[in-house]
């Protein structure tokens, strides 16, 4: 699954926070249909078993992937299921910005048993999305999201809400989203059109794939509107 979200050469009347949550602000936007469609691709791939945990992640930084996650958080949200998006991204957290939340507690408290999810999380603008922030960073994040306590809280939260959508750290960076994704169902790879390589876009799917994550597809972010009109490529090539 690749599909392209374009990025607008002039600037608009949205601010900052509301071109990155533009799935709420602007539903009814080209964009938004963009992330509504990745939604439905996701549905798709799970033929016999639902697929609830969800990892989003790129190639390098700058490539969207935290837009993209939260974006994905909010139309599965709109759909009337319960979501939780988790910030795993214990390196350069950015979540707590984009919905304007506190920081001071979230996932690595958690994980240091410190508190109970219930307690943790927080509301969104968005109905029937609530966010789970880094928290402090920790200087072992590897080792925390790889430990038994990571594993049990997406058990706790699989109890309780419909989709989990997990913010991870670049893969060519380091090794955390290779450690998350083989805990969820699937994982999505962000990319930038001409930024990403396409030899470090293979590597990145085939480190995945070597830890045992399920890669979903690709979404192919930051595509000129102006040079091209929508189109789609699905499977995992």
């Amino acid at each position: 699954m690749a599909l392209n979200l374009f990025k607008k050469k002039k600037k608009d009347h949205l601010s900052t926070k509301q071109r990155s949550l533009i799935s709420h602000f602007v539903p009814k936007s080209p964009i938004s249909e963009q992330y509504r469609t990745i939604r439905t691709n996701i549905q798709f791939a799970a033929a016999d078993t639902p697929i609830k945990t969800i990892a989003v992640t790129s190639t390098a930084p700058e490539e969207g992937k935290s837009t993209t996650a939260a974006n994905l958080a909010v139309v599965f949200a709109q759909q009337e299921q319960r979501v939780l998006l988790i910030d795993a991204d214990l390196r350069k957290p950015t979540n707590h910005y984009t919905f304007n939340a506190s920081n001071q507690y979230g996932l690595t408290n958690l994980l240091t048993q410190q508190g109970n999810l219930e307690e943790t999380v927080q509301q969104t603008v968005q109905p029937r999305l609530e966010l789970l922030t880094c928290g402090p960073i920790p200087p072992n994040p590897a080792e925390l999201l790889g430990s038994k306590r990571m594993q049990w809280l997406l058990e706790q939260a699989s109890r309780v809400y419909d989709v989990i959508i997990i913010d991870t750290p670049p893969v060519l960076a380091v090794t955390d989203a290779q450690v998350i994704g083989n805990q969820v169902d699937g994982t999505v790879l962000v990319t930038a059109n001409n930024t990403t390589k396409i030899e470090d876009g293979k590597k990145a799917k085939e480190l995945m794939q070597h830890a045992s994550a399920r890669v979903l597809g690709v979404v192919l972010n930051k595509k000129d509107r102006s040079k091209g009109s929508y189109y789609y490529y699905y499977g995992n090539k």
